[in-house]
């Protein structure tokens, strides 16, 4: 792939070696490039292996780097859709100043987390930083709205380092913090009652695991999935412990739970603190523990933000919107 720059800066053509390999790159009936115009306010043409790509000097760069991006990926065997043209758009805008860096995470081997069924990637930087994150640390916060993959990351993370032997045991767990029903109207037993709480949690392992290995492993205990009550009085070692939706904890479970960890564990905390499902007058673990904890060597803690989302565009603008409805009112200010 050559590229020549023009004169005004504002104008770059790029020549792919690679024919066969535009359909994939520009999708059906160019669906890419329309995104990429949109996002970038640029205008792309095609002629044979050309790609040229006009506006302002800033926004053709990043038009650029999002092309090549996606391009590199199509050489190595990726199939690209619109999931992975946002998530190249994402990594290149979401922070235009780390250009640089951001081109460094997206794609890289050491990124992808490999798990039975499929290989997880980074599809934004602070992705990218929550998987060398908990790579390299035994305990790891991750917080922030849903959308962003913090538990999906994290089961994907666990299944890698259990299918490498580098843990013997998966433990995920959820608080069962009633959010509108009262868990003693649920029909069926208690497992029937609880495993609502937790379905989150098996669809992401059915998603990494194929399923006759996935029974056998819950047979024989290999894999659990358990509600936070169950985890008293227990000392977790040789295990990748996952405790999602921590932000409906209560301080003494949060400190109960923290203090679980064996002898070569990892530990995964997940949550969002704008979605408490506690009692007003009760305040959140995950809160608490944060500030306490934040800055330990061996500890590490990923904020996400809106723009991390990955699921419907409309999803990530609907939490910006209760987002600022929120600021306005901690501060004050008249709503109309």
């Amino acid at each position: 792939m050559k590229e020549k720059q023009a004169k005004t800066g504002e104008s770059i053509t790029i020549a792919f070696q690679d024919n066969s390999l535009l359909p994939i790159l520009f999708g059906d009936e160019d669906v890419h490039l329309t995104k990429l115009e949109k996002k970038f306010n640029v205008q792309a043409t095609t002629r044979g292996n050309l790609l040229s790509i006009s506006g302002e000097k800033a926004d053709v760069e990043a038009c650029r780097a999002v092309v090549e991006f996606l391009y590199a990926d199509i050489k190595k065997g990726a199939d690209i859709g619109s999931k992975e043209v946002d998530a190249a758009i994402r990594m290149t805008a979401a922070n235009p100043e780390h250009q640089d860096e951001n081109k460094n995470l997206f794609g890289t081997q050491d990124l992808v987390v490999k798990t039975m069924k499929k290989n997880v990637k980074p599809y934004s930087p602070t992705q990218a930083k929550y998987i060398e994150a908990l790579s390299k640390n035994d305990l790891v916060f991750s917080l922030g709205p849903a959308g962003t993959g913090k538990t999906y990351i994290a089961v994907a993370m666990a299944v890698a380092m259990f299918n490498a032997h580098r843990v013997e045991k998966i433990i995920l767990s959820r608080p069962a913090v009633e959010a509108g029903e009262k868990l003693g109207f649920l029909p069926g037993d208690l497992k029937d009652k609880i495993d609502p709480y937790l379905r989150p949690l098996y669809d992401a392992l059915h998603d990494m695991i194929p399923a006759e290995k996935l029974a056998r492993h819950m047979e024989i205990g290999d894999i659990e999935v358990a509600p936070l009550a169950f985890m008293r009085g227990r000392t977790l070692s040789n295990s990748f412990v996952i405790l999602d939706e921590a932000q409906n904890t209560t301080p003494t479970q949060m400190k109960m739970f923290l203090t679980r960890l064996g002898e070569n564990s990892r530990m995964v905390i997940t949550g969002d603190l704008s979605q408490t499902d506690l009692p007003k007058d009760v305040k959140s673990g995950l809160g608490d523990v944060i500030r306490k904890v934040e800055g330990i060597e061996g500890i590490a803690s990923i904020r996400f933000s809106d723009k991390d989302v990955v699921r419907h565009p409309l999803a990530a603008k609907i939490i910006k919107a209760y987002d600022e409805w929120d600021k306005k009112k901690k501060s004050n200010s008249p709503l109309e």
